[in-house]
């Protein structure tokens, strides 16, 4: 029953999103500006998702090696699976597919690669907050006068969002420098604990604090730091790519800020992102850059439609070749959230 409900509220939720992002847009516009949009600029954005794919890998693989070796290829794979699952599960669930799915290919614990996948959001939120500090303070300063309410919110949630970031850095890199700590907490815990969710509990998290240790190595994460830069720049390039192929007045620098609102809508559990993230490209498009209503929701559909396609053709055929439909996948998420799998 409660699954139930839940899917009805994702379902109500994608729904109104959509209604909010298509409310009061002539649909006829919207597919003239889709057909004139500029193929070449198109061609650069979808071919900038599968980059990114790979930078997205590359920097996974980088981050598991004090724990596991593991190739390229099961990186690769897995991360494509994981992002498939994105795009027909909620992106939270889907976030669980990855580090399962490579547990099945590499020595390496399922918990102890999620631990990675948390380290990673977390290194994900910097490195948007840095862009986005680089637009607002910088080469953004113009459109304050613009838009000055709108600016300064962007201004106050960048900042209360750094503070966020930077405080569960610190947490985590005290939870896997101190080992013993989190071992002697446990053993309290234990203590009033029924024995077999004691067990359990300890396992899974003696488990997930080995999976964070690429940041008792400061220099290792550093580099880490140093890969989501070139990823979040390809990605800042598929988003801008489509922007000049609809002709819309968006600089470079300014995909930064467009990356943060979609971040914000990415995060809407929804399945694929579906309205959250097209409601965030067209309110930052048009709320900061001027740009008319049928082209920002062309925009946003073509670049949705890339960023979930480019994985989830990839995803789907890695599934299949390891025997893995969406049944599987959800059944892979319902054990990963019971602690089954560990």
């Amino acid at each position: 029953m409660r699954i139930h409900i839940r899917t009805l509220v994702i379902l109500a939720l994608a729904i109104g999103l959509i209604a909010l992002f298509l409310r009061a847009v002539d649909l006829r516009v919207v597919a003239r500006e889709i057909r004139h949009a500029e193929p070449l600029w198109l061609a650069i954005s979808f071919a900038s998702m599968f980059v990114n794919l790979g930078v997205r890998a590359l920097r996974w693989q980088y981050l598991l090696e004090p724990i596991a070796k593991t190739s390229f290829a099961n990186a690769f794979r897995a991360t494509a699976v994981g992002f498939a699952a994105r795009g027909v599960l909620p992106s939270a669930a889907g976030e669980l597919v990855r580090p399962y799915f490579l547990s099945r290919y590499a020595p390496i614990s399922a918990t102890g690669a999620f631990a990675t996948v948390i380290l990673e959001r977390l290194l994900d939120l910097l490195t948007v907050l840095v862009l986005l500090a680089s637009f607002v303070f910088v080469s953004g300063r113009d459109l304050s006068s613009a838009n000055p309410t709108a600016f300064a919110a962007v201004k106050w949630a960048g900042g209360v969002s750094a503070v966020v970031a930077v405080f569960a850095l610190v947490v985590l890199f005290v939870l896997a420098g101190h080992p013993e700590k989190v071992t002697r907490a446990l053993k309290r815990a234990e203590a009033v604990l029924p024995s077999t969710f004691a067990g359990l509990l300890s396992r899974i998290v003696g488990k997930f604090v080995a999976g964070l240790a690429a940041i008792r190595r400061p220099r290792r994460l550093l580099v880490a730091l140093a890969w989501s830069f070139p990823l979040w720049l390809c990605i800042a390039l598929g988003i801008w790519a489509v922007a000049v192929a609809f002709h819309l007045a968006v600089p470079f620098t300014g995909s930064f800020l467009l990356i943060a609102f979609l971040v914000i809508g990415v995060a809407i559990p929804t399945p694929g992102a579906i309205g959250g993230f097209h409601e965030a490209f067209r309110f930052g498009v048009t709320q900061f850059f001027g740009a008319p209503q049928g082209a920002a929701v062309g925009g946003a559909i073509v670049l949705h439609a890339f960023s979930v396609g480019s994985a989830l053709s990839l995803g789907l055929v890695f599934a299949a070749q390891a025997g893995l439909n969406l049944t599987g996948m959800r059944q892979l998420v319902s054990e990963a959230e019971s602690g089954r799998t560990v």
